[in-house]
């Protein structure tokens, strides 16, 4: 497929090509007349092909804190785009009085056209400035990170969120450097830092711009506020559907899923009982990965993985009593 370009960048394929899309829509296993959330909706993709299996009487909530993706809204009256982060689905959901919803989606990949768009400064490969902001209206930007934090709060962030190798010297060396050159475009940032490249540049500058965008956008922070939702959000039998990028995306939603908590640990306490079972189910035992017709299609799908987990019912004592 070629690369979307200026010109042909306001069609949704070429905004950002869905990954997994049937398997996330088949493990939604969506009803006809079931209210869904896609939270992440990009160029609709997702969105599209959830309204294909959509009756009239379906409802579809598409969350998207940048302001790019509503160019690509279908024409269809059943979809209501909330141009929020995902963080605050429980809040807007409950204004519209959708909950329960019956499905949840977020596929949380920076879209191609975000890294295609070289005034965003997602990429390394572009021109523009440190910017990095997926939601335009917040007043962070990965120039200001890289200017004013210290030295120890620039190594514990590549470390912890780019996995940098040399992430101590690289922090060290961008609080030197900033003293007497700009480090606000992202030629002026790649050019100061070329004595400390570690390996293969592309893959040592994709590290090092993951870690910026992460802390920018508080990614991972957002991803367990909208995660501690879910369960009060579903209803019995609903799913949700994560499909993540990276290690640090996943990990985090592997043990929600699994224990209902962000911990490696075992959650059991010193006396050997357990807490409360989670209100998910796990659906996806092993996380689903693209095929090999996908990966030759869009080869930055490589990394996604999709995790599927399944509302329960509550506990018989947490059970509302009632008559039977």
């Amino acid at each position: 497929m070629s690369t979307p370009t200026s010109q042909d960048s306001q069609e949704p394929n070429a905004y950002h090509l869905p990954v997994l899309l049937k398997e996330t829509l088949d493990a939604l296993a969506i009803r006809p007349d079931g209210i869904y959330v896609d939270l992440t909706f990009g160029g609709g993709g997702h969105s599209r092909g959830i309204l294909e299996r959509l009756g009239p009487k379906g409802k579809l909530f598409a969350f998207d804190q940048d302001s790019d993706a509503r160019r690509n809204l279908p024409d269809d009256a059943r979809i209501t785009f909330l141009p929020h982060n995902f963080r605050h689905v429980g809040r807007f959901l409950r204004l519209h009085e959708a909950i329960p919803v019956d499905g949840i989606l977020a596929d949380l990949g920076v879209s191609s056209h975000q890294f295609d768009e070289g005034q965003r400064g997602f990429s390394f490969r572009f021109e523009g400035d440190m910017d990095m902001r997926m939601d335009r209206r917040q007043t962070l930007t990965a120039y200001d990170v890289v200017n004013t934090w210290s030295e120890q709060q620039l190594h514990k962030l590549f470390e912890q969120y780019g996995e940098v190798t040399n992430a101590r010297t690289l922090a060290r060396t961008i609080v030197g450097v900033r003293k007497t050159v700009s480090l606000k475009t992202i030629p002026n940032f790649r050019s100061a830092l070329n004595s400390v490249v570690k390996g293969n540049p592309n893959k040592y500058f994709a590290q090092v711009f993951q870690a910026l965008r992460i802390e920018v956008n508080d990614e991972l922070g957002a991803l367990k506020e909208m995660l501690q939702q879910v369960p009060g959000l579903l209803s019995i039998g609903g799913r949700a559907a994560i499909i993540t990028f990276h290690s640090l995306e996943d990990r985090i939603v592997k043990n929600f899923f699994k224990k209902g908590s962000f911990e490696d640990e075992d959650l059991s306490d010193p006396f050997g009982q357990s807490t409360a079972p989670p209100l998910l189910k796990v659906i996806t035992k092993k996380p689903v990965v693209p095929g090999e017709s996908e990966l030759r299609q869009n080869p930055r799908s490589r990394s996604a993985k999709l995790r599927v987990a399944e509302r329960q019912e509550p506990p018989e004592a947490d059970r509302p009593k009632g008559k039977h």
